[in-house]
């Protein structure tokens, strides 16, 4: 072959691949034209990214929280941070059985305002007890002389306040999605929601871990704060028609809610795939609720930015995942896209185990974050294309709790796990149990066949034919 030629054909596959990423940014470029669809954006970024900047405050703080004069630190501090996973997802669990029934049921818009509110007034509380610290204690069970700081368990009830306003965000807002673009954008609207939300997570990580060592604890709050009132802002100036459809029908408060389950019970992929998650998330929470004790105690990094780093090491990796996914046709195969993505979820998290430096477990986690960001943008667009707008919250509801019903035990047995055996053994078991599941999930017929047509609004595998108040021909939202 010719040089002539073979530099003529390598400049014929630069040209194709400039047309391509041409292409894929004229996309992103449409919706961000949108100018409803962009204040909405900014709003949920600042909003997803917040938590993760008070949770690695949290995480820090709960784990130095016992002086080396105790008889058992490290023990104590499992225990200290399982209650603060508990503290979160038990009210996580338990407002989503009623999130996505609110959802569907007010003006989203309104309710998104609301609850962000909330979730800025829980961080600010939150502050005000790393400030003042309270002194005393209280026993509880479990190792000899065990207690809880009154400081600690007072900083609880405000974590709890903080998710539970979040977890009825989160639906309201995926719900609110596909009220301003149409079926054919889902995916790029959802993989630019998170990764705007990871980038602003990162972020805020890194800054407010820097600032824990730096100006303190009460004071790095400031940062997730800052991202809540943000949302506030952009919130305001969005209008558009966010109210529930005029003609749903009029039934009980508990009525809609059931409704939001029985259509998940209909739809049987949808329903393996929560009880897939169920499952995914037990085995992360055994292993990344005791976080800050791997970085401290198993890398022996003795700083709060190593926290920060992990954290924001997954969180980057979430952002390449939710815009990397949308360079590969999913759509038509969803369902066995989502049980790859969970084996290799299950390797990062086993690599984590067998890793002693910082400089290998950053990299590490950073490909644990790359296979969920993929996973998230794959089953947000999937449920919006497949589900009618009227059902959306609730679906998006009974997919949280399902999602969520085992962390609780999960957290609690990462405690146990990890005084009985240490840290390595809770995170082999995390990493080959996600590994298990994902294997399951791939021998599931109906979720391998999950998928949808990006050009038409409805599911175009398994359909179960429209609930109660849904008109067959139901049409697609557009922006």
């Amino acid at each position: 072959m010719s040089i002539e030629l073979l530099g003529s054909l390598m400049a014929l596959k630069l040209a194709r691949r400039g047309r391509s990423v041409a292409r894929a940014l004229g996309s992103y470029r449409s919706l961000t034209s949108n100018r409803q669809f962009r204040y909405l954006l900014l709003g949920g970024a600042f909003s997803f990214g917040a938590p993760t900047a008070t949770l690695v405050v949290l995480i820090w703080s709960v784990a130095v929280a016992y002086p080396s004069t105790v008889s058992s630190p490290t023990a104590f501090a499992a225990l200290a941070l399982s209650f603060l996973g508990l503290a979160a997802t038990l009210p996580t669990l338990g407002t989503a059985f009623f999130s996505g029934t609110l959802a569907d049921r007010l003006d989203r818009l309104w309710l998104l305002r609301l609850t962000n509110a909330l979730a800025l007034a829980a961080t600010l509380g939150l502050a005000f007890v790393l400030m003042m610290r309270p002194g005393g204690s209280i026993a509880l069970p479990g190792p000899p002389g065990y207690y809880l700081p009154l400081w600690v368990l007072e900083l609880y009830p405000l974590w709890a306040l903080s998710t539970a306003s979040t977890t009825v965000f989160r639906p309201t807002f995926n719900a609110s999605v596909p009220r301003l673009v149409s079926t054919a954008e889902l995916g790029r609207a959802n993989g630019l929601v998170y990764a705007s939300a990871l980038i602003v997570s990162v972020g805020g990580s890194l800054l407010t871990t820097a600032l824990v060592g730096w100006v303190g604890a009460a004071m790095a709050l400031a940062v997730p704060a800052t991202l809540f009132a943000l949302t506030q802002l952009f919130m305001l100036p969005i209008r558009g028609d966010f109210r529930p459809a005029p003609d749903r029908p009029k039934r009980r408060f508990l009525q809609d809610a059931q409704e939001g389950y029985r259509y998940l019970w209909r739809r049987k992929a949808l329903l393996q795939l929560t009880l897939s998650a169920l499952a995914i998330n037990f085995f992360s929470a055994v292993a990344f609720v005791e976080l800050g004790l791997y970085v401290s105690f198993w890398l022996g990094a003795d700083r709060a930015l190593y926290v920060g780093a992990m954290v924001a090491g997954s969180s980057l990796g979430a952002f390449v995942g939710t815009l990397l996914i949308n360079r590969f046709r999913f759509e038509s195969r969803a369902g066995r896209v989502l049980a790859v993505l969970t084996v290799f979820q299950g390797v990062a998290v086993l690599g984590l185990a067998f890793e002693r430096t910082i400089w290998l477990s950053v990299p590490d986690i950073f490909f644990f974050g790359v296979f969920p960001g993929m996973a998230t943008t794959v089953l947000l667009a999937t449920v919006q294309a497949t589900v009618p707008d009227e059902m959306l919250g609730r679906v998006f509801a009974a997919d949280e709790v399902g999602s969520y019903a085992m962390v609780p035990p999960g957290q609690y047995a990462g405690g146990l796990i990890t005084i009985a055996t240490g840290v390595q053994f809770t995170y082999i078991l995390a990493g080959a149990g996600t590994i298990a599941i994902g294997l399951v999930m791939a021998g599931l017929r109906s979720l391998r066949a999950l998928a949808f047509d990006p050009h038409v609004r409805g599911p175009v595998s398994e359909a179960p034919g429209p609930p109660p108040g849904a008109t067959a021909d139901y049409p697609a939202q557009s922006g």
